[in-house]
């Protein structure tokens, strides 16, 4: 080919040059070879997924994340009392002595009034009655299947629908092998000068004492409400809720109706930096909760004469197998509280990662494969992954009695957490497929989910807890919502974060709440700079910063001020 004089390339240029047909000719073979062999090596894929890997789609959104104007209510001379060291140290006494009375709810407690474990629940409501001597004079209590605290008060407008505010009275054990562990005993409820330690200490008497402490600092500063403001503490969320938040709920539902409350406030959440920047997240959904226990029914004998494969090793097989599906990894952009959270960060933190901001506005394939939610768990690891995908646990195994003895009966316990988006059924149906495969390997006769259990089978089964992921909160700003007064309460409170959606992996009470309103929140709302977390719950060494506990006092005033003059929509 011949070399085009320089003078002439320039004059070529500037007159718009267009390459000679031949040259283009090639140009358009070129890439239709490469098409055609990119459409060979997916000649396995579904048609409907080769179409989205070369298209996105934009999610249309108006804003990426309003924030609200921070409300401070009256009564503002309250926030100099609880700045003072005076009302610090009341704290520390309030929350240390609730700490000290073991309120522990076991998982094979009997029944209410017949297991003497549940006693200390009276112990524990006389402490309160003493500690909060006028929110027990002034708000009507009604007790609720035997240790069920509800506290009414009563506001001047019937017409306003109530503020509902939750915590729980109960903890989790401390196990005798982890007591030496604690650098603090785990119920003394030690002060060290900045974090009062023990059991319950975060998870949750640091949420009931600071909400029971509000309003008895409203009621001492002579507030009276308009809206009914309403408190409600169960006794037994850390088993599942049955015996309190599962009696206290119909009863508020009985009194007040569907969708009767205006908001519901319960333990959840917290502050967390995300990508350079502080964000309040209130949870305003929670995953799917379904246990399944898969068991296999196979003939014994003595162990000199096995067969290939005991029933544990059949059982170990399924395991490794339901192990080795993993459920997608997709974010649900309609109804996921985390993408909320992802635009969020998009607006607001200076750290967002380009390779999220490129996918932020992407949707999944057709055939489920979501680039930005394998992207966002590829750098935030397996505490990100999971608020986009059920997980699976494999958490109890039960079998075999003698070594010399073939194990007749073996069973194993599967944790979901359900993916929003997602629901139980799916989980089951899916398992169920995995154990017809084994239980054909082995003729062994399948009863999937139909309450039969019989010899040389496999048997599925799941439990009453099951719960399928929870309606989730609005959070439209463009109203007076109760999502719009719990973030101007936290902006008024805390002027430089963030607020933004949650979701929740746990379960709290607000299951046995959903028909009380469509507005429930899951949220910690006390924190201090360098405070972050959730205190150790659940482990050795729990803990609560008393400057953030106070913080959470100064929120649940102000929050039920701004809710009594909210004109919701």
């Amino acid at each position: 080919m011949p070399i085009m004089d320089p003078e002439k390339a320039a004059l070529a240029a500037q007159a718009d040059y267009k390459p000679q047909p031949q040259r283009r000719r090639i140009s358009k073979a070129i890439v239709l070879a490469a098409c055609a062999f990119s459409l060979w090596s997916l000649s396995s894929t579904d048609i409907s997924c080769v179409t989205d890997l070369f298209t996105s789609e934009p999610v249309i959104t108006k804003a990426r994340c309003p924030q609200v104007e921070g409300l401070v209510p009256e009564l503002t001379n309250m926030d100099k009392v609880f700045e003072s060291k005076d009302f610090l140290d009341l704290q520390v006494a309030r929350l240390s002595g609730a700490v000290q009375i073991p309120s522990v709810s076991f998982d094979d407690l009997g029944p209410v009034g017949k297991d003497k474990r549940w006693e200390i629940f009276y112990k524990f409501a006389d402490y309160l009655k003493v500690t909060y001597p006028r929110v027990h004079a002034e708000l009507k209590l009604e007790v609720v299947n035997t240790h069920g605290l509800l506290y009414t008060w009563e506001g001047s407008d019937e017409s306003l629908k109530p503020t509902l505010l939750m915590a729980h009275q109960d903890v989790v054990p401390v196990p005798d092998a982890t007591v030496d562990a604690w650098t603090h005993p785990p119920f003394s409820g030690h002060f060290d000068g900045q974090y009062v330690w023990g059991r319950g200490s975060s998870d949750c008497k640091n949420q009931l004492t600071a909400i029971l402490t509000s309003v008895e600092a409203l009621l001492e500063a002579g507030f009276k409400p308009n809206r009914t403001v309403i408190l409600s503490s169960g006794f037994d969320e850390e088993i599942s809720g049955g015996e309190g938040a599962g009696h206290l709920a119909p009863f508020l539902l009985e009194r007040y109706g569907k969708d009767g409350i205006a908001v519901v406030v319960d333990e959840g959440s917290t502050f967390s930096t995300v990508w350079g920047k502080t964000m309040a997240l209130p949870g305003v959904g929670e995953k799917g909760y379904t246990d399944v226990h898969v068991t296999v029914r196979m003939p014994g004998g003595h162990s000199s004469i096995p067969p290939d494969h005991t029933s544990i090793g059949v059982l170990s097989e399924l395991i490794t197998l339901i192990e080795a599906h993993q459920y997608p990894t997709i974010l649900d952009r309609q109804s996921n509280p985390y993408y909320g959270l992802l635009q969020c960060s998009a607006a607001h933190a200076p750290d967002f990662p380009k390779s999220l901001h490129k996918l932020i506005d992407t949707k999944p394939s057709k055939c489920g494969h979501d680039k930005l939610a394998l992207e966002a768990a590829k750098i935030g690891g397996r505490g990100i992954k999971y608020l986009m995908q059920t997980s699976i646990a494999v958490d109890i195994i039960n079998g075999g009695v003698k070594v010399n003895a073939l194990p007749e009966r073996v069973t194993a316990t599967v944790n979901h957490r359900v993916n929003i988006g997602e629901h139980p059924s799916y989980v089951h149906a899916r398992i169920e497929k995995l154990s017809k495969e084994i239980a054909h390997k082995y003729n062994l006769t399948l009863h999937a989910f139909d309450g039969i259990e019989a010899p040389s089978s496999i048997v599925l089964s799941a439990t009453n807890h099951t719960l399928e992921p929870a309606p989730v909160t609005p959070t439209n700003v463009n109203t007076l919502t109760p999502y719009k007064v719990l973030s101007g309460t936290t902006t008024g409170l805390y002027p430089d974060i963030v607020v933004a959606p949650g979701i929740m992996t746990g379960n709290t009470d607000t299951r046995y709440y959903w028909p009380l309103t469509k507005h429930i929140f899951r949220f910690g709302p006390g924190w201090v700079e360098g405070e972050e977390g959730l205190g150790r719950i659940h482990t050795v060494d729990e803990r609560q910063s008393i400057k953030a506990h106070v913080k959470g006092v100064q929120w649940f005033s102000r929050f039920i001020r701004n809710m009594d003059v909210a004109e919701l929509e």
